[in-house]
């Protein structure tokens, strides 16, 4: 019961659902993890009750990629018409649960997407609440993502097809499939559509080692598609860590940083990639 119940809050209870509007007014779901529920800098050292919590969420891009559109603005800074990016709010759903395993039902945030990299399949979100998040996932220590081996027993979690969160259990099978040009890892645990942006844990420890990004799908001529649910690709750690730093995201992990230093690094380094774009006017001949 122990086990059973430690399993609940470290692997179950961070778990969130995620939705975004389609163009036809349908809602695309998949599956995020809280990862990060401290106090914002500025109350941190304010009485318990006079604090204020941020919150925030990993999932996958193409779950919240409906709400990033490209439109064309004047930049002050180039001095010239660049196409811009425009986030929509998302969703995300907390749920609540009773005798531990009993859910309820849920709340729902608006959440704005803070970064995403198409490229590893992977956003974060922070979500619009100041209120603390008790549950968070525990992150897998950087660097030591050669000490999991073929064989190690993890736990999935994520809201399959769309049902409220539940894990499934397997093992890592795979450390080395190349797809689109980047490295994922393969586990044995029963995945399937609406699982994105869900995490895998290591058994036992319950630390988060990445989210599931992908299903191996076999066509099958003139009858549609096999969906292998036990072949599920998820990004490594050591590679989510690394997207962390390339979008200012360190504190989430180093408390040497602070969301507000890493905002003011992300805003510099937005301006100076558009001052890249800047033209100059040349003498009149």
């Amino acid at each position: 019961m122990a086990k059973l119940t430690e399993i609940h809050k470290a692997v179950l209870y961070p778990i969130v659902r995620v939705s975004t509007e389609k163009a036809a007014g349908e809602k695309a779901a998949g599956t995020g993890v809280v990862i990060y529920s401290k106090p914002t800098p500025d109350s941190k050292d304010k009485p318990d009750d006079d604090k204020e919590y941020e919150t925030y969420v990993v999932t996958c891009w193409h779950v919240v990629e409906e709400a990033i559109k490209f439109m064309k603005k004047w930049s002050a800074i180039a001095q010239r018409e660049i196409t811009a990016e425009d986030r929509a709010l998302v969703k995300v759903e907390i749920f609540k649960y009773e005798k531990l395993s009993r859910c309820v039902g849920g709340t729902t945030y608006n959440a704005e997407i803070v970064a995403w990299d198409k490229g590893i399949d992977i956003a974060v979100l922070k979500i619009h609440a100041i209120e603390r998040f008790k549950h968070v996932a525990k992150i897998y220590s950087r660097g030591k993502g050669d000490e999991i081996k073929l064989g190690t027993d993890v736990v999935s979690c994520g809201c399959s097809m769309g049902h409220e969160p539940f894990f499934m259990f397997g093992k890592i099978a795979a450390k080395h499939d190349i797809i689109e040009n980047k490295e994922y890892w393969m586990t044995t645990a029963n995945v399937i559509f609406g699982n994105s942006g869900g995490p895998n844990f290591l058994d036992g420890t319950y630390e988060y080692i990445g989210n599931t990004a992908r299903v191996t799908v076999v066509p099958q001529f003139g009858f549609g598609v096999d969906v292998v649910t036990w072949m599920g690709f998820f990004m490594p750690i050591d590679s989510i860590y690394d997207f962390f730093d390339e979008s200012f995201l360190q504190f989430i992990y180093d408390e040497k940083f602070t969301s507000v230093q890493c905002a003011e690094l992300r805003k510099a380094k937005m301006e100076e990639e558009e001052k890249k774009l800047f033209i100059p006017i040349g003498p009149s001949k």
